[in-house]
C-alpha cells in the first residue's frame, strides 16, 4: 500500500511548474513596477521617482520577496522530484537554491533603505539632500550586486538540476541540456563588467526554464520511469 504522502510524481511536477511560471509572474509585475523609476547614473532623478511613486515603488519589492518565496517551493519540490535520481546531487541543488534565494531576500532590504534615507526623518538632518540621494542611490547599486551574487548560485542551480534532468529517464535530455546553457549564462556574474555587456544573452537563455515549467505543467513526467528509479536497489 502506498504511503499517503508519497502522492504522485506527475503532481509534484506539476505544481514545480506552477510555482515556476507564478514565479515568472512575479518577476515581471515587479519589473513592470519598477520600471521608469531608477535612472542609471542619475541618483537625483531615482530619488525624486522613488518618492514620487512609492507605491509602484513598495510593490516592485513585494514582488522580488514574492519571487523567493516561490522559488524556496520550486527548490523543495525540484528536491523530491530529482532524489531518485541521485539524492546527492539532488541536495547539492537544494543547497545552492536555497542559498541564492537567502542573498537575493537579503538583497531586497536594500531596496527599502532609500525609502528610509529619503524619508525625511528629524536624524537624517546631518546630511545635505545630496548627499541622501546619493546614499539612497548607492543602496540601490549594492542591492544589484548582491542581487547578481544570488544569480550566481542560481546559475549553480540551474547547472545541476540540468545534469539530473539529463540523467534521469522521466523527462527529455534536451530539457536538461537547455538548463545546463542556463545555468553556465548566469555563473556570468561571477563578472559583472561581462555580464552586464552580455545580459541579452544571458536573459534569453533563461527561457529555457520557461519552456522546463511548460513542460512540466503540461506533460508532467514519466511515472514508471520515475518510480522504477525511486525503487529501492535502483540504480
Amino acid at each position: 500500500m502506498t504511503a499517503p504522502h508519497s502522492g504522485s510524481p506527475r503532481t509534484t511536477a506539476r505544481l514545480a511548474g506552477l510555482a515556476y511560471l507564478l514565479m515568472f509572474v512575479a518577476a515581471a509585475l515587479a519589473t513592470v513596477a519598477r520600471r521608469g523609476i531608477i535612472v542609471s547614473g542619475d541618483a537625483i532623478a531615482t530619488s525624486a521617482n522613488i518618492m514620487a511613486h512609492q507605491s509602484a515603488y513598495v510593490a516592485a519589492f513585494a514582488g522580488d520577496v514574492l519571487v523567493v518565496a516561490v522559488y524556496v517551493v520550486v527548490v523543495a519540490l525540484f528536491y523530491r522530484l530529482f532524489a531518485p535520481v541521485s539524492r546527492t546531487l539532488a541536495q547539492v541543488a537544494a543547497a545552492f537554491g536555497i542559498m541564492g534565494c537567502a542573498i537575493q531576500a537579503t538583497s531586497a532590504l536594500f531596496q527599502l533603505a532609500p525609502l528610509t534615507v529619503l524619508g525625511g526623518g528629524t536624524w537624517l538632518g546631518v546630511f545635505s539632500a545630496p548627499q541622501l540621494q546619493a546614499l539612497a542611490y548607492m543602496f540601490l547599486k549594492i542591492y544589484s550586486q548582491a542581487y547578481g551574487v544570488a544569480l550566481v548560485f542560481f546559475g549553480c542551480f540551474c547547472l545541476t538540476t540540468g545534469y539530473l534532468i539529463y540523467r534521469s529517464t522521466f523527462l527529455p535530455r534536451v530539457l536538461g541540456v537547455l538548463l545546463m546553457i542556463t545555468g553556465v549564462a548566469w555563473l556570468g556574474f561571477l563578472s559583472p563588467i561581462l555580464a552586464t555587456k552580455y545580459i541579452a544573452v544571458i536573459m534569453a537563455t533563461s527561457l529555457s526554464e520557461v519552456v522546463l515549467a511548460l513542460w512540466l505543467v503540461t506533460k508532467g513526467v514519466d511515472e514508471d520511469r520515475w518510480r522504477g528509479l525511486a525503487r529501492p536497489g535502483s540504480a
